[in-house]
Protein backbone atom coordinates (compact mmCIF):
# COMPACT_ATOMS: atom_id res chain seq x y z
CA UNK A 1 0.00 0.00 0.00
CA UNK A 2 1.13 3.58 -0.65
CA UNK A 3 2.60 5.35 2.36
CA UNK A 4 0.22 8.07 3.54
CA UNK A 5 1.42 11.18 5.34
CA UNK A 6 -0.40 14.18 6.80
CA UNK A 7 1.08 17.66 6.36
CA UNK A 8 -0.16 20.20 8.91
CA UNK A 9 0.68 23.89 8.58
CA UNK A 10 -1.33 27.10 8.54
CA UNK A 11 0.75 28.38 5.59
CA UNK A 12 -0.58 27.09 2.29
CA UNK A 13 2.77 27.63 0.52
CA UNK A 14 4.55 25.41 3.04
CA UNK A 15 1.97 22.64 2.65
CA UNK A 16 2.12 22.79 -1.14
CA UNK A 17 5.93 22.70 -1.17
CA UNK A 18 6.03 19.63 1.07
CA UNK A 19 3.23 17.97 -0.94
CA UNK A 20 5.15 18.52 -4.20
CA UNK A 21 8.28 16.79 -2.96
CA UNK A 22 6.46 14.09 -0.99
CA UNK A 23 4.31 13.09 -3.96
CA UNK A 24 7.43 13.01 -6.12
CA UNK A 25 8.86 10.53 -3.59
CA UNK A 26 5.78 8.36 -4.04
CA UNK A 27 3.79 9.28 -0.91
CA UNK A 28 0.06 9.88 -0.66
CA UNK A 29 -0.39 13.30 0.96
CA UNK A 30 -3.28 14.83 2.89
CA UNK A 31 -3.29 18.34 4.33
CA UNK A 32 -4.62 20.12 7.42
CA UNK A 33 -4.40 23.85 8.12
CA UNK A 34 -4.36 23.68 11.92
CA UNK A 35 -4.10 21.31 14.87
CA UNK A 36 -7.83 20.80 15.26
CA UNK A 37 -8.21 19.67 11.65
CA UNK A 38 -5.21 17.38 12.10
CA UNK A 39 -6.80 15.71 15.13
CA UNK A 40 -10.03 15.17 13.19
CA UNK A 41 -8.20 13.70 10.19
CA UNK A 42 -6.16 11.32 12.31
CA UNK A 43 -9.33 10.14 14.03
CA UNK A 44 -10.81 8.98 10.72
CA UNK A 45 -7.75 8.11 8.60
CA UNK A 46 -4.62 6.03 9.19
CA UNK A 47 -1.38 7.92 8.57
CA UNK A 48 2.10 6.46 8.46
CA UNK A 49 3.67 9.78 9.46
CA UNK A 50 2.66 13.35 10.33
CA UNK A 51 4.64 16.48 9.49
CA UNK A 52 3.30 19.26 11.73
CA UNK A 53 4.07 22.92 12.35
CA UNK A 54 4.21 24.05 15.98
CA UNK A 55 2.84 27.60 15.81
CA UNK A 56 -0.71 27.36 14.43
CA UNK A 57 -4.09 28.91 15.25
CA UNK A 58 -6.86 27.05 17.10
CA UNK A 59 -4.57 24.25 18.34
CA UNK A 60 -0.77 24.32 18.33
CA UNK A 61 1.41 21.46 17.13
CA UNK A 62 2.47 20.28 20.59
CA UNK A 63 -1.13 20.01 21.79
CA UNK A 64 -2.32 18.37 18.57
CA UNK A 65 0.51 15.84 18.74
CA UNK A 66 -0.36 14.87 22.32
CA UNK A 67 -4.04 14.55 21.44
CA UNK A 68 -3.39 12.40 18.36
CA UNK A 69 -0.99 10.13 20.27
CA UNK A 70 -3.69 9.32 22.83
CA UNK A 71 -5.42 7.17 20.20
CA UNK A 72 -2.40 6.51 17.94
CA UNK A 73 0.68 6.25 20.22
CA UNK A 74 2.91 4.72 17.54
CA UNK A 75 2.36 7.28 14.79
CA UNK A 76 5.67 9.08 14.02
CA UNK A 77 5.84 12.88 14.03
CA UNK A 78 8.16 15.48 12.53
CA UNK A 79 7.61 18.94 14.00
CA UNK A 80 8.32 22.15 12.07
CA UNK A 81 9.11 25.45 13.75
CA UNK A 82 10.46 28.87 12.88
CA UNK A 83 11.72 29.31 16.42
CA UNK A 84 14.50 26.77 16.65
CA UNK A 85 14.77 27.13 20.42
CA UNK A 86 16.19 24.27 22.45
CA UNK A 87 13.10 24.22 24.68
CA UNK A 88 10.89 23.41 21.70
CA UNK A 89 13.10 20.47 20.77
CA UNK A 90 13.26 19.09 24.29
CA UNK A 91 9.52 19.49 24.79
CA UNK A 92 8.83 17.87 21.42
CA UNK A 93 10.98 14.84 22.15
CA UNK A 94 9.40 14.55 25.62
CA UNK A 95 5.94 14.10 24.09
CA UNK A 96 7.15 11.48 21.63
CA UNK A 97 8.12 13.46 18.54
CA UNK A 98 10.55 11.57 16.27
CA UNK A 99 12.32 14.50 14.65
CA UNK A 100 12.40 18.28 14.55
CA UNK A 101 13.07 20.58 11.57
CA UNK A 102 13.66 24.32 11.81
CA UNK A 103 12.22 26.68 9.19
CA UNK A 104 13.42 27.57 6.62
CA UNK A 105 14.39 24.04 5.72
CA UNK A 106 15.56 22.09 2.69
CA UNK A 107 12.78 20.01 1.15
CA UNK A 108 15.27 17.32 0.19
CA UNK A 109 16.52 17.15 3.77
CA UNK A 110 12.95 16.81 5.02
CA UNK A 111 12.32 13.94 2.59
CA UNK A 112 15.49 12.20 3.78
CA UNK A 113 14.31 12.50 7.38
CA UNK A 114 10.88 11.14 6.47
CA UNK A 115 12.45 8.14 4.73
CA UNK A 116 14.77 7.52 7.69
CA UNK A 117 11.90 7.50 10.18
CA UNK A 118 9.70 5.27 8.02
CA UNK A 119 12.51 2.75 7.58
CA UNK A 120 13.01 2.65 11.33
CA UNK A 121 9.31 2.38 12.15
CA UNK A 122 8.41 0.07 9.24
CA UNK A 123 11.62 -1.86 8.41
CA UNK A 124 9.78 -4.36 6.21
CA UNK A 125 8.57 -1.54 3.98
CA UNK A 126 12.13 -0.56 3.18
CA UNK A 127 12.75 -3.98 1.64
CA UNK A 128 10.02 -3.38 -0.95
CA UNK A 129 11.09 0.16 -1.83
CA UNK A 130 12.01 -0.81 -5.37
CA UNK A 131 10.78 -1.09 -8.94
CA UNK A 132 11.48 -4.09 -11.17
CA UNK A 133 10.85 -4.34 -14.91
CA UNK A 134 12.24 -7.55 -16.39
CA UNK A 135 16.02 -7.17 -15.91
CA UNK A 136 15.95 -3.55 -14.74
CA UNK A 137 15.68 -2.76 -11.03
CA UNK A 138 15.52 0.58 -9.22
CA UNK A 139 16.32 0.60 -5.51
CA UNK A 140 14.76 3.87 -4.40
CA UNK A 141 16.16 3.80 -0.87
CA UNK A 142 19.75 3.36 -2.11
CA UNK A 143 19.26 5.35 -5.36
CA UNK A 144 20.74 2.47 -7.35
CA UNK A 145 19.71 1.32 -10.84
CA UNK A 146 20.74 -2.16 -12.04
CA UNK A 147 20.32 -3.88 -15.38
CA UNK A 148 20.72 -7.65 -15.56
CA UNK A 149 22.39 -7.55 -12.16
CA UNK A 150 24.94 -4.90 -13.14
CA UNK A 151 24.82 -1.47 -11.55
CA UNK A 152 24.27 1.39 -14.01
CA UNK A 153 26.29 4.54 -13.38
CA UNK A 154 23.84 7.42 -13.53
CA UNK A 155 24.42 11.03 -12.56
CA UNK A 156 22.21 12.31 -9.69
CA UNK A 157 19.99 14.18 -12.15
CA UNK A 158 19.71 11.18 -14.47
CA UNK A 159 18.60 9.06 -11.52
CA UNK A 160 16.09 11.71 -10.37
CA UNK A 161 14.73 11.94 -13.91
CA UNK A 162 14.33 8.17 -14.28
CA UNK A 163 12.71 7.82 -10.84
CA UNK A 164 10.23 10.58 -11.65
CA UNK A 165 9.30 9.05 -15.01
CA UNK A 166 8.89 5.56 -13.52
CA UNK A 167 6.83 6.74 -10.55
CA UNK A 168 4.51 8.45 -13.04
CA UNK A 169 4.45 5.47 -15.41
CA UNK A 170 1.84 5.73 -18.14
CA UNK A 171 1.30 9.46 -17.58
CA UNK A 172 2.09 12.00 -20.29
CA UNK A 173 4.45 14.46 -18.60
CA UNK A 174 5.05 17.87 -20.10
CA UNK A 175 8.52 19.34 -20.25
CA UNK A 176 7.44 21.97 -17.73
CA UNK A 177 6.20 19.33 -15.28
CA UNK A 178 9.44 17.39 -15.50
CA UNK A 179 11.67 20.45 -15.18
CA UNK A 180 9.75 21.76 -12.18
CA UNK A 181 9.66 18.38 -10.43
CA UNK A 182 13.23 17.24 -11.13
CA UNK A 183 15.12 20.54 -11.38
CA UNK A 184 12.86 22.61 -9.12
CA UNK A 185 10.80 25.76 -9.47
CA UNK A 186 13.95 27.89 -9.50
CA UNK A 187 15.17 26.35 -12.77
CA UNK A 188 15.87 28.96 -15.43
CA UNK A 189 17.31 26.81 -18.22
CA UNK A 190 15.59 25.65 -21.38
CA UNK A 191 14.19 22.45 -22.87
CA UNK A 192 17.59 21.44 -24.20
CA UNK A 193 18.72 20.66 -20.66
CA UNK A 194 15.95 18.09 -20.31
CA UNK A 195 16.46 16.66 -23.79
CA UNK A 196 20.20 16.26 -23.16
CA UNK A 197 19.58 14.38 -19.91
CA UNK A 198 17.00 12.15 -21.62
CA UNK A 199 19.58 11.35 -24.30
CA UNK A 200 22.22 10.46 -21.69
CA UNK A 201 19.71 8.42 -19.66
CA UNK A 202 18.62 6.44 -22.72
CA UNK A 203 22.23 5.71 -23.58
CA UNK A 204 22.88 4.36 -20.07
CA UNK A 205 19.70 2.25 -20.04
CA UNK A 206 20.54 0.46 -23.28
CA UNK A 207 17.66 -1.75 -24.42
CA UNK A 208 15.45 -0.36 -21.68
CA UNK A 209 15.61 3.11 -23.23
CA UNK A 210 12.67 2.05 -25.42
CA UNK A 211 10.36 2.50 -22.43
CA UNK A 212 11.00 6.25 -22.39
CA UNK A 213 8.61 7.50 -25.05
CA UNK A 214 8.99 10.92 -26.66
CA UNK A 215 5.70 12.79 -26.98
CA UNK A 216 6.33 15.32 -29.71
CA UNK A 217 5.30 18.81 -28.74
CA UNK A 218 4.47 17.66 -25.20
CA UNK A 219 7.23 15.89 -23.30
CA UNK A 220 7.89 12.29 -22.28
CA UNK A 221 6.20 9.20 -20.83
CA UNK A 222 7.57 6.00 -19.29
CA UNK A 223 5.52 3.19 -20.81
CA UNK A 224 6.43 -0.42 -20.04
CA UNK A 225 4.10 -1.77 -22.74
CA UNK A 226 5.86 0.20 -25.45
Amino acid sequence: MMTRILVVDDEDKIRQMIRKYAEYEGFKVDEACDGLEAVDRCASTHYDLVVMDIMMPNLDGFSACKEIKKANPDIPFILLSALGEEYDKVHGFDIGVDDYVVKPFSSKELMMRIHAILKRVHPAAADTDSFILDGMEIDYSARIVSIDGQRVQLSPKEYDLLAYLVKNMGIALTREQILQSVWGYDFFGDDRTLDTHIKLLRRNLGDYSKYIVTLRGVGYRFEKEN
